[in-house]
């Protein structure tokens, strides 16, 4: 992964750190060039079932700030609970980050992972972004819309992280 590399004499150096972000809150920047298509991160927190999830957070005002990221049918992993840095990473109608899931290779679910990986280069000093891909059953109302309103700033911005309905 590309969380470190080495220095001139021979220390980790953090490719990557948590600080303030323009877009929202905080952010996750480059601290060194990531090539693309490197691995960057992985995405942890505690792994809990959808329901364990429903339970703690259904009853909760939403405010279009999560750090649930679904990770398959029958988990999620809860960064609010041992979170690593990628939870700090935000979303981006023009991403310079994916998520990727690995599944585990014997199909158990609960060993999936999930990693961001770099579309293109990243230079120092730029933030990490990536779609979060948000999908919601119910109609996309204007109040959801705002909710989950999107601030990358991006040309093609579509004013919200909501996925368009298929």
């Amino acid at each position: 992964m590309a969380k470190s590399s080495k220095d001139k004499t021979g220390r980790k150096k953090k490719k990557i750190e948590a600080r303030r972000s323009e877009i929202h809150g905080n952010g996750v920047f480059a601290t060194a060039a990531i090539e693309k298509g490197e691995r960057i991160v992985r995405y942890k927190g505690a792994l809990r079932t959808h329901d364990e999830v429903d339970t703690d957070y259904g009853d909760l005002e939403e405010n279009g700030h999560t750090f649930l990221f679904t990770l398959n049918d029958d988990y999620v992993i809860d960064a609010n609970i041992s979170g690593g840095v990628a939870r700090w990473i935000n979303h981006s109608c023009a991403p310079n980050c994916e998520a990727v899931v690995e599944e585990d290779d014997k199909g158990r679910a609960h060993k999936d992972k999930v990693f961001i990986e770099a579309l293109r280069r990243i230079e120092p000093g730029e933030e990490l972004t990536y779609n979060y891909g948000i999908t919601l059953d119910e109609r996309h109302t204007p109040k959801l819309k705002k909710l989950w309103g999107c601030r990358c700033g991006a040309a093609n911005c579509t004013g919200t992280m909501l996925q368009p309905k298929r």
